[in-house]
């Protein structure tokens, strides 16, 4: 881990890209297997416009179901020490696939969040976006203009924020050094960001428990918990 430290506390533009192992072990259900069912429905039935369109009550149900779950569960030591990077590296950027806020909450300020949050709302009518933590809520909440607020998260079948996604590719392009801490890189465009920051030339670092088909990119593969090992950079 020696030559990673040193190269991380050498770099001007550092970025970390977190996914769902990161917030697994804060106790995030990550909604799959056992989880994933919430009274007979699969995820894939309910985080989809149509769904939306056809019952929004239904879908805010399960989103108010999955807001308690998120709000009791912390921060771990990998969010609390990406924080801490990120006071030392004033060119610092976080990307990550979570929902859930957990990097904000332990103090990350520069975040770009791929996915959107589960903690924020937007207006299908007006498009307005504001950050509502109220529990629970109601279903389906109502913004001022009248129109339905839904969860202001990506579905399926929807494409990424367009301005999110290009400055986590700018980020990616100007690297000089990318932790990929907890994510399976599987899921597109997030997985891109890696191959993106090697043509950039940057010092690539995987922190997962298991091999990714990211790992064969790496300078680096460090296997284990982010929470063991990511305090290890400070």
């Amino acid at each position: 881990m020696k030559e990673a430290k040193l190269r991380l506390a050498g770099s001007v533009r550092a970025v970390a890209l977190t996914g769902a192992g990161v917030s697994a072990e804060s106790g995030v259900p990550t909604f799959r297997g056992s989880e994933g069912l919430w009274r007979n429905f699969r995820p894939e039935d309910l985080a989809t416009p149509g769904a939306f369109e056809r019952d929004p009550a239904l879908v805010w149900q399960w989103y108010d179901w999955r807001r308690k779950k998120i709000s009791e569960v912390k921060p771990n030591p990998a969010h609390r020490a990406l924080a801490q990077i990120e006071k030392g590296h004033p060119g610092f950027t976080l990307i990550t696939q979570n929902v859930d806020g957990l990097h904000t909450l332990a103090g990350s300020t520069n975040v770009l969040e791929l996915h959107g949050s589960i903690w924020r709302v937007r207006c299908t009518g007006c498009g307005t976006v504001k950050e509502d933590r109220t529990l629970p809520i109601k279903t389906p909440p109502v913004c001022g203009c009248g129109g339905i607020m839904r969860p202001d998260v990506v579905w399926f079948g929807e494409m990424l924020p367009e301005a999110v996604i290009e400055k986590a590719f700018e980020a990616a392009s100007n690297a000089d050094f990318m932790m990929v801490v907890g994510t399976s890189g599987v899921v597109q465009p997030a997985a891109s960001l890696a191959f993106r920051a090697r043509e950039a030339g940057a010092y690539l670092v995987e922190i997962n428990p298991e091999s990714t088909p990211l790992s064969g990119i790496m300078d680096q593969r460090i296997p284990g918990r982010a929470g063991d090992i990511v305090p290890g950079f400070l």
